[in-house]
């Protein structure tokens, strides 16, 4: 989820909430709203606005939940992000998740300030704390090397991984890394969680389209390099957390559904979507402020009122705003044709 802010960086909680609607798309989206995360520029906001992002989404898919429970349909999660840059703010922001009301809540140990050991900060802060709470949550761990506090150590080790998820409410784990990381996690998944499942989530979206493509021998008996490396790695990653989704949640919805099902023709449809999206967020430049241009879609479609992001996040420049407003449009109409209703995004105005 994005966090929408006004020109001075205050959180926009009627566009928050309508994005929340968006995303959902009455069932249609979404399964998981995972609010104050890399895409919510967590790292980029102060505190007390992670925690109104975190009111704000479980408030907003409650009622939406009760909405989607009245039309027989299944209502969707609220993941929380509870990473601050110290373990003291990590931890209130948790309390908070569990006051809230949240389905479970993200860390990512690693962007902790002063957390050497994240085996021990689970094990003792994280799981003492819920503890001593009447209600429990799952948690998951968050493994993005963009954002870890040490260079030098980017990404949790498996062992570690390991020791984490002999802990009751550690569930799993979003990886936003190379297919070759990814991998290595899903290679010791079976032996992380002596009871119960383990997930693995992919946080780089555009990779399901290369995991999920089936095993096919060519016509030279070549394996497909990376359905063999997940074959042998004896598991997939059973989600995936998509940024561009906010501006497309039905088409990425049945992007994932196509590609878990290993249907080739309509998963190379999604691949052309997502790639268009992709290079309309590309400047001449060759940057790519891809939150400023999500933020930017939503506006062109109405969802929210402004486009502005946090400081130190890269903005769309003024002269390229017609430019990508022109591609944006163009991609909308290229999954129009390709995919078709219903998986084409229905947008409703945030005042309708």
């Amino acid at each position: 989820m994005l966090t929408i802010l006004d020109d001075e960086g205050s959180i926009l909680e009627a566009d928050q909430r309508a994005l929340v609607r968006h995303v959902v798309q009455e069932g249609a989206g979404a399964d998981i709203i995972f609010s104050a995360g890399t895409t919510g520029e967590w790292d980029k906001i102060d505190n007390e606005a992670r925690q109104a992002v975190i009111r704000i989404c479980a408030e907003e898919v409650a009622k939406t939940n009760r909405q989607l429970t009245a039309m027989d349909a299944d209502g969707v999660e609220h993941w929380a992000g509870v990473t601050a840059p110290t373990a003291q703010e990590t931890l209130a922001n948790l309390e908070f998740a569990l006051e809230c009301g949240a389905d479970a809540a993200v860390i990512a140990p690693l962007s902790i300030q002063g957390v050497q050991d994240p085996v021990r900060f689970l094990l003792r802060d994280v799981a003492d704390l819920l503890d001593a709470r009447a209600r429990h949550i799952p948690v998951y761990l968050y493994d993005n090397a963009d954002i870890a506090v040490d260079p030098k150590v980017p990404h949790i080790r498996t062992k570690q991984v390991k020791a984490m998820s002999r802990l009751d409410f550690v569930r799993g784990i979003k990886v936003s890394a190379s297919d070759k990381v990814l991998g290595n996690y899903t290679r010791a998944a079976s032996s992380f969680k002596d009871r119960g499942e383990f997930g693995i989530y992919i946080g780089n979206a555009k990779l399901i389209f290369d995991i999920f493509r089936p095993y096919r021998p060519g016509i030279f008996g070549v394996i497909h390099e990376h359905w063999d490396r997940w074959r042998r790695a004896g598991g997939l990653p059973i989600g995936v957390v998509s940024g561009p989704a906010n501006a497309m949640p039905r088409e990425w919805a049945w992007s994932w559904q196509v590609c878990r099902a290993g249907d080739v023709e309509r998963m190379e449809k999604a691949q052309r979507i997502a790639d268009a999206f992709r290079d309309c967020t590309t400047l001449a430049s060759g940057k790519r402020p891809t939150l400023a241009c999500l933020k930017r879609a939503l506006v062109c479609d109405g969802i929210v009122s402004s486009a502005c992001v946090a400081p130190g996040t890269s903005a769309l420049p003024a002269d390229e705003i017609a430019r990508f407003d022109d591609a944006y449009a163009a991609v909308k109409a290229m999954a129009a044709r390709e995919i078709g209703e219903p998986w084409i995004t229905r947008c409703v105005r945030r005042n309708a």
